[in-house]
């Protein structure tokens, strides 16, 4: 499939004349959408109308860009001045805001005949007929320059293309992308939920998604422990003295959700554990020989996000995290990075999560606002990550790529990434090095020569928060889970609910002793209706019951998936699916 840049880039100005042929008292904005310049996935442009369009109008809106396609205007581009360009839109604020924060003398524009002016890069088409199929995809709300503190305006994206067979390519594509979002498979599997009457970007775990939460945690509980990791459980609060301490008041209130005040005492609800795990390393001294000091949690965590970015379990203002600290001596550095190194990459490939990258996250010497004032502390930090990595790299065929201004404000950090459906690099696993937490906590052990020293704090995680890990998995697997994760794994489905219900009551209190999530449906409905109804639900295993398999004492079974029926004797089907719950096949 092929994605001609240029041609979006007019197709969103094509797209902006005719809204404001259907519109005139509307004021176009830019083609901008998200944090992402439209062209290069598409074309769009947001604007400002009084009037809330909404899907169902785009086809109107279509319907007119064909007509403006049709009526072949001529295309020229000009370089004008900035003065020029002021006078030109000069009923336009947007327009004018974008020609006063250009950095250049001059502006370049875009016209369609004499009846329509723009700010435009000059492009290779000179035709709009070049344009010859065009896909309008969504409309939604966008705040100008993306800041929610501006204005809020309308957005409409698209696609367009110069042939009928990249537009066949991009609609598979987009068909297996809706396939993949994980709200669209929640719609199916019913695995979380949201309520305005709680409050937005606080999921309900519902009991699906619950159970698939509880093999999870499980998991990575029993990872961590055969690790050396101890676990430990901390106030989901904190007052304000102590993230004045640790920073984050400072560096991260806007991300806080609202301070109480319980007693005269302000208190917040902690967006991260590091602060209170650090209270628990200094409940008493400790010597070298007790280091590397390693704790985790199944913490709650609480972060407010912008109601604009809040999107299914990729963003919530809720959130669970198995959130581990390690306090070790500068000497340990190498180690403890590259063992909780193994540990993400186990959990990985225990879920069949491939990475793509990874970022070493450096800080920007030239801001300091973002990053604590202390050079020589940022460099020894970022050298050790980075030799570290190196190291890691001749053993481990791991490579890297370093990124300006990525870093916390506490530290580098090493963030291993994943590619999304939607071919995007996002972070999925982090291990940070922190050398600032325990200068501002005092934090110390006694070395081997007996002189008291500072250690060096390291937080990461081994899924990131639960949320959007869950995101993650459904969209790499659509819902389709493995035996051991699945939150139901057996349906069983009599032929007969009259004859053989009795039976399959028992067989489920069978399966329900053995641990294996089982229930019968119970329903009046075809046979047919139900294998496929739990086809639909992805259940790894249906049995169906009728008077053979009461008869013979068996089990016939299918996988999901699968056309082909087989017979077993029940203690050897129950048998077979623990090991396969065992394995984490």
């Amino acid at each position: 499939m092929n994605i001609n840049k240029e041609l979006n880039k007019i197709c969103s100005i094509l797209l902006a004349k005719t809204i404001k042929d259907l519109y005139p008292d509307c004021t176009i904005g830019d083609a901008f959408i998200g944090d992402q310049l439209a062209n290069e996935s598409g074309f769009s442009y947001c604007f400002k109308l009084e009037k809330r369009l909404s899907i169902t109008d785009l086809p109107m809106i279509l319907k007119q860009m064909h007509k403006n396609i049709d009526r072949a205007f001529l295309i020229t581009y000009k370089t004008i001045s900035k003065k020029e360009a002021l006078e030109l839109f000069k009923d336009n604020k947007f327009k004018i805001e974008l020609i006063n924060d250009c950095t250049n003398d001059t502006i370049e524009i875009v016209s369609f005949g004499d009846e329509f002016n723009d700010i435009c890069e000059k492009t290779s088409i000179a035709k709009l007929s070049a344009i010859k199929q065009i896909k309008l995809i969504n409309i939604a709300g966008e705040y100008w320059k993306h800041n929610a503190k501006n204005e809020q305006l309308q957005a409409i994206t698209g696609i367009a293309f110069e042939n009928a067979k990249d537009l066949e390519e991009y609609e598979a594509i987009a068909k297996d992308r809706s396939e993949r979002d994980h709200r669209n498979i929640n719609s199916e599997m019913e695995l979380f939920s949201f309520d305005e009457l709680v409050g937005p970007g606080l999921p309900f775990w519902m009991p699906n998604g619950a159970a698939i939460k509880y093999e999870i945690d499980d998991y990575v509980h029993k990872l961590l422990q055969r690790n050396g990791y101890d676990y430990v459980q901390t106030p989901v609060l904190g007052t304000q003295q102590l993230y004045e301490t640790s920073g984050h008041w400072f560096h991260y209130r806007e991300n806080m959700f609202s301070p109480l005040e319980l007693d005269k005492v302000v208190e917040l609800l902690r967006p991260m554990t590091c602060p209170h795990h650090i209270l628990c390393y200094k409940m008493k001294p400790k010597s070298y020989k007790e280091l590397p000091f390693r704790v985790y949690e199944d913490a709650i965590l609480h972060r407010y996000e912008s109601s604009g970015s809040l999107t299914g379990l990729e963003r919530v203002r809720q959130m669970r995290l198995i959130d581990c600290h390690m306090i070790c001596t500068p000497n340990q550095i190498k180690n403890v990075v590259m063992q909780h190194y193994k540990i993400i990459e186990e959990a990985a490939q225990t879920f069949n999560i491939k990475l793509s990258g990874i970022q070493l996250a450096l800080h920007d010497v030239n801001n300091k606002e973002k990053f604590f004032d202390n050079e020589p502390l940022w460099q020894q930090a970022e050298n050790k990550v980075r030799e570290v990595l190196k190291s890691m790299g001749k053993k481990e065929g791991v490579d890297y790529y370093e990124a300006i201004g990525e870093a916390a404000f506490y530290g580098p950090k090493i963030d291993m990434e994943i590619k999304t459906a939607l071919g995007r690099n996002i972070t999925a696993f982090t291990i940070q090095l922190d050398f600032l937490l325990p200068e501002k906590f005092n934090l110390e052990y006694i070395d081997e020569k007996g002189k008291i020293s500072r250690p060096v704090l390291v937080h990461a995680s081994v899924i990131g928060t639960l949320e959007r890990f869950m995101s993650i998995l459904l969209e790499q697997n659509k819902g389709i889970f493995p035996l051991w994760l699945a939150p139901q794994q057996v349906q069983i489905i009599p032929v007969d609910i009259k004859t053989h219900g009795k039976y399959c009551a028992k067989l489920v209190k069978r399966l329900l002793n053995e641990l294996i999530r089982s229930k019968c449906d119970e329903r009046d409905e075809r046979l047919a209706k139900k294998i496929r109804d739990a086809q639909i639900k992805k259940i790894p295993y249906q049995l169906v019951i009728g008077d053979n398999e009461i008869k013979n004492k068996t089990i016939s079974f299918r996988k999901y998936g699968s056309e082909k029926s087989e017979e077993l004797k029940l203690s050897k089907f129950i048998s077979m699916l623990k090991k396969e719950v065992k394995i984490k096949k």
